[in-house]
């Protein structure tokens, strides 16, 4: 039986991204999008709910988001779901899912710069037909994330 790990996410930075280098030079990316679902409930009522979902993102895309996303920012995110879990400061074991970007789409924004950051957003325009390894880090080691 074929897996499939794949994610699709449309949503709003709920801050700044950080941007982090691991020991070996590459950079790292991490950042919170909030995605809103509203729904009717049987009385009629609209309700509205809003998830959280943390991103990391690898190498050079990594620097673009750190240098043209801001707190509010649209984007698409591509990427795949990854668990990770550690002991805590004060011992308890934590554990989080997020999503490995493979590809980041900034979808509005406005100024001079608007037309270069949305080209170089979407991981293919100006970086070139770059390989998923590249962008990734998949070939780093996991234990170097930086946070």
């Amino acid at each position: 039986m074929a897996n499939l790990n794949k994610a699709l996410l449309i949503g709003n930075l709920t801050r700044d991204p950080e941007i982090r280098y691991v020991p070996s030079g590459s950079a790292v990316a991490s950042f919170t999008l909030a995605m809103n679902r509203v729904y009717k409930l049987q009385t009629g009522e609209k309700k509205e709910e809003t998830s959280f979902v943390r991103v990391v993102v690898w190498g050079r895309l990594a620097e673009v988001c750190g240098e043209y996303l801001k707190k509010g920012s649209p984007v698409f995110c591509e990427g795949r779901l990854q668990s990770r879990s550690w002991d805590g400061a004060d011992g308890q074991k934590r554990s989080t899912l997020e999503v490995i970007a493979t590809n980041i789409q900034f979808l509005k924004s406005s100024g001079p710069q608007a037309k270069e950051a949305a080209e170089m957003g979407s991981g293919k325009e100006d970086l070139g037909e770059i390989q998923l390894d590249e962008l990734s880090g998949s070939g780093k080691n996991e234990d170097e994330v930086p946070f």
